[in-house]
């Protein structure tokens, strides 16, 4: 088994035809049938079935496709960081950003790569934090941006200051000060959160002997926003992420629990030496401010 095979089954797979694969490789279909059926040979099993309108995966094709796309991420890391050792500010940077970060990432100081080194290209891969978590510590992304709270067992990392979570109130659900509302003023309200920050609040809450009940937890914190903004409920979201959103009409108020508060954080792996574009991406990123 070898990357070309890997990556002609992945074509199959995503394609569903091996004459559409063919075209998208830029081959003909005999050496592409040949390469599947030495692959299937030397695995010993059947990966694809054939059928009039296609091919589909069998349970053992559907799990060598995770694990081909996995290795071939990573031989393309591996390649990009081996040949950009010892040429300083040159190549492609593979920098994992979680949507929980999208207020201050990407940020205009990672513009001073482009201005400095005219030779250095970006590549941006989106997710949550545990996707960039397992794209950093697969080595896929040499550099990630998370949100707190996350693991931090086998990486390094820079964190920024403290930010409050803040409150998205369509009028109709205001309650709370001028500038800041408490979790109790909020047990009433119906509560629209990201699934995993809810757990944090809905933990907090437990701890002042309180209950919150979420009209609705999104996966992304600009959702969040968005149905803020719609009037479904009020949105539990960090600061920072207001500068990326469209809050419409919306009050916005910290909440005033500090054990709430979050941190973003630059992240790579504790057993990796940084190349030189990855230590001037950390230095740019500076504190995330």
């Amino acid at each position: 088994m070898n990357l070309k095979q890997l990556e002609y089954f992945v074509a199959i797979a995503e394609e569903g035809q091996i004459t559409a694969a063919a075209r998208r490789l830029h081959i003909s279909q005999p050496p592409l049938s040949y390469e599947l059926a030495q692959l299937e040979r030397e695995l010993d099993t059947q990966l694809v079935r054939r059928g009039p309108r296609g091919v589909t995966l069998t349970e053992a094709g559907r799990l060598l496709l995770g694990r081909a796309r996995c290795i071939l991420a990573m031989a393309t890391a591996t390649t990009r960081e081996v040949s950009s050792v010892g040429k300083g500010l040159t190549g492609t940077l593979c920098l994992a950003v979680a949507d929980a970060v999208a207020g201050l990432v990407p940020s205009a100081r990672l513009g001073e790569l482009a201005s400095r080194a005219p030779e250095v290209s970006l590549e941006l891969r989106e997710g949550s934090v545990p996707e960039v978590i397992d794209l950093v510590s697969d080595g896929i992304a040499e550099v990630g941006v998370v949100r707190t709270p996350f693991s931090t067992q086998g990486l390094r990392c820079r964190y920024a200051p403290a930010e409050p979570l803040v409150a998205v109130m369509p009028p109709t659900l205001e309650v709370g000060d001028e500038l800041s509302v408490s979790l109790g003023e909020l047990s009433e309200s119906p509560i629209v959160c990201e699934r995993r920050r809810f757990e944090a609040v809905a933990g907090e809450a437990q701890a002042h002997g309180l209950e919150l009940a979420p009209f609705a937890l999104t996966e992304d914190e600009r959702s969040t926003c968005s149905c803020a903004a719609a009037g479904l409920g009020v949105g539990l979201v960090p600061r920072s992420l207001l500068t990326v959103c469209d809050t419409g009409e919306c009050f916005i108020k910290a909440v005033s629990e500090k054990a709430l508060e979050s941190r973003a954080a630059v992240i790579w792996k504790a057993d990796r030496a940084l190349s030189p574009l990855a230590e001037r991406a950390v230095t740019l990123l500076g504190e995330l401010a």
